[in-house]
């Protein structure tokens, strides 16, 4: 048995390794310091998508309809998404919400949940190839969006300001982006009133989107969502309403759909990666 001081009716068997004059070996102290700094180490390393959280709230401390953040903040917040990868969320392709069934109708779209309050919301849209996200807008919102794995093609068009419509409910818009992109890639970002804030998914392959919304949609400040019906440029020929022969293919009308698109099926699912913290 090693040897111990009798402290309050105990034996202390941390001071078993002392020297003949009673004193700590500085190999020991200095392995204690070591294992506190270790400890220190592992209770301050905070994971990506913590990081991505805390970074939000500071970048939508002050979130409001049509507020858009500092430019200093938006880069700060896009370089902390550029580096998240699938498995820092718990995501991989493999999950069931990737696999498509054929059922005659549109793959089913799930949406993983991960953060939300009244300053911003944090999720991941899970789709399958063929997978389809219908044309939508972001009103007065300022949007992140992440592709995390897959290929999927993006067609986003913003408001051609001040242009007689055809009627109330439809709007002429210019083509903004209209390609394919394959992870990994920038984060891409979008306005209130540019950078492409009505937009489309379609999932070449199966596709997850980790997508940061501040503000978040709420109905009675305003920020509903709203589906189009897009339509040739020919369509309509309105008064004050002139594009040049060779441009006509960058415009499109925009129709907004009375309700939400029949074959759009979105199931939410509880976030189930890493732990976050208030």
């Amino acid at each position: 048995m090693g040897t111990g001081t009798v402290v309050s009716g105990r034996v202390r068997k941390d001071l078993s390794r002392t020297n003949p004059n009673g004193n700590i070996p500085p190999e020991s102290r200095s392995n204690s310091r070591k294992k506190k700094i270790q400890r220190r180490s592992k209770r301050t390393l905070i994971s990506p998508v913590q990081k991505l959280v805390d970074t939000c709230k500071k970048v939508f401390a002050n979130a409001k309809s049509g507020t858009v953040p500092s430019q200093d903040n938006i880069q700060m917040l896009r370089a902390v998404l550029d580096e998240i990868k699938p498995e820092d969320v718990g995501v991989s392709p493999k999950m069931p919400y990737f696999r498509y069934k054929v059922t005659g109708r549109s793959p089913l779209v799930t949406y993983l949940h991960i953060y939300a309050c009244h300053s911003f919301s944090i999720g991941i849209f899970c789709l399958p190839s063929s997978g389809v996200i219908p044309l939508h807008n972001h009103p007065e919102m300022t949007v992140f969006s992440k592709l995390l794995f897959g290929t999927m093609h993006i067609k986003s068009y913003d408001w051609v300001a001040d242009s007689p419509q055809p009627s109330s409910d439809t709007r002429l818009a210019k083509v903004k982006v209209d390609s394919d992109f394959t992870a990994p890639c920038d984060t891409s970002i979008l306005y209130p009133a540019d950078g492409g804030n009505m937009h489309c998914f379609t999932a070449k392959t199966a596709c997850a989107v980790l997508d940061v919304l501040g503000p978040p949609y709420f109905d009675p400040a305003g920020r509903h969502c709203t589906y189009y019906f897009d339509l040739p440029f020919s369509s309509f020929s309105v008064d004050g309403v002139a594009v040049a022969e060779e441009e006509k293919e960058g415009y499109e009308w925009l129709k907004e759909r009375e309700e939400e698109p029949e074959d759009l099926t979105v199931t939410a699912m509880m976030y189930s990666g890493p732990t976050i913290k208030e």
